[in-house]
């Protein structure tokens, strides 16, 4: 293999991943590490004496910044991973510090290695400890003179004000910390179902079992990343479909004169839950529901729900009748219509949205052309999934 290959899969492999971050976002977790050190190390020496030995701030606070500032959703970053990991690894490290081990190089080793294995079995990760157990043994005669009082300061002192500053600032500029589990009624509803038909917890936890390594995003995260990931796919392909793609054509409609009584029936008869309301030139006036006749009767889907909605829409069969007899004084006069080139993408969004189960579409005269349901769009979910399977010989 020639030198200049070498060469260049070495400066591939050294080149850094593109970051989605903008650069508010850079700011602010820069900005967010200049307000915390600064304040925990004025508060140290506020606490001991600007006269004094002892250190204000420790070094490693510096890299529990970077993560408690820059990257709060990590699962380093909680505060258990933080206080914990930097308390185990103090202890640790001035007990390396203090031991038999009379060389400095495998006091520091050992220090590390154990608040490793410490952190693991606590389930507080958090890299910067790696440092305090180093500071702990290699610090100097300061930090050994100060026993295991290290661990309370400064290790405990400026791990709280850090840790106090960021959830305070973190909070204030819009961003969640510490993290909170995933709640189902935290994710939108297309993030719900795609978490509940395509991956299951149950998945999510194989996988991670499989992988066998430390992530720095949380389960919750990587659940919701992927149940977005999968929406915007889905999206993405929906948005190339248009109504006129997968509607119904063919649509049964009424006008607004039309007998309540006769509206049911035809309902009945054709098999459908929603009925476009026109005029003579088919534009449509509102669109009457399985939901408006419920409404009208006052009752819910239960049995003998069918024979008191023929009651409640029988003709009274009087010149004069305070009865409501017809579809206009019923039916939903406020219709969200769409265009016959209007994606799928923005119909997903009207469906389901302030009542509305079937959306009519027009025509550029804005004459009834169609009509998309639930069955319609699902049909058009699954076209994609598959095609892809009868393509893949599955």
């Amino acid at each position: 293999m020639k030198l200049s290959a070498v060469l260049s899969a070495l400066m591939g492999a050294l080149a850094p991943n593109q970051q989605r971050v903008n650069g508010a976002e850079r700011l602010r977790g820069a900005f967010g590490a200049l307000i915390g050190i600064l304040a925990t190390a004025l508060l140290g020496r506020w606490l001991v004496g600007s006269e004094a030995l002892l250190p204000w701030v420790i070094a490693p606070m510096g890299a529990s910044a970077v993560l408690l500032f820059a990257v709060p959703s990590s699962p380093l970053a909680q505060p258990w991973a933080m206080l914990g990991g930097n308390m185990v690894a103090g202890l640790v490290g001035v007990s390396c510090a203090q031991g038999l081990l009379r060389d400095p190089a495998l006091a520091a080793a050992l220090a590390v290695s154990l608040s490793i294995g410490l952190m693991f079995a606590l389930r507080c990760i958090h890299p910067p400890a790696g440092a305090v157990a180093l500071t702990a043994v290699v610090g100097g005669p300061v930090i050994h003179d100060l026993g295991y009082g290290f661990v309370l300061y400064p290790v405990l002192f400026n791990s709280m004000c850090l840790l106090l500053l960021a959830v305070t600032y973190n909070r204030a500029t819009g961003r969640t910390y510490p993290q909170a589990g995933t709640s189902a009624a935290a994710v939108p509803a297309a993030h719900q179902v795609a978490s509940r038909v395509r991956v299951s917890d149950a998945d999510i936890d194989t996988v991670l079992d499989e992988y066998n390594q430390v992530l720095d995003v949380s389960r919750d995260d990587l659940l919701g990343l992927f149940a977005r990931l999968e929406e915007q796919a889905y999206r993405r392909r929906l948005a190339s479909v248009r109504c006129e793609d997968i509607m119904t054509r063919e649509v049964v409609t009424v006008e607004y004169g039309t007998l309540l009584e006769d509206a049911w029936a035809l309902m009945q008869a054709q098999g459908v839950k929603a009925l476009p309301v026109v005029d003579r030139a088919r534009r449509v006036q509102g669109i009457l529901t399985l939901a408006d006749f419920l409404r009208l009767a006052g009752l819910g889907p239960h049995r003998g729900m069918h024979e008191r909605l023929r009651r409640v829409v029988r003709r009274s069969g009087r010149t004069h009748s305070d009865r409501v007899e017809f579809v206009g004084q019923v039916m939903t006069a406020a219709v969200q219509t769409a265009g016959e080139r209007t994606s799928v993408a923005e119909i997903v969004g009207l469906l389901g949205r302030e009542g509305h189960s079937h959306v009519p579409i027009v025509d550029p005269e804005g004459r009834l052309a169609g009509i998309v349901a639930p069955r319609d769009l699902i049909g058009a979910l699954y076209q994609g999934p598959l095609a892809g399977l009868e393509a893949g010989g599955v």
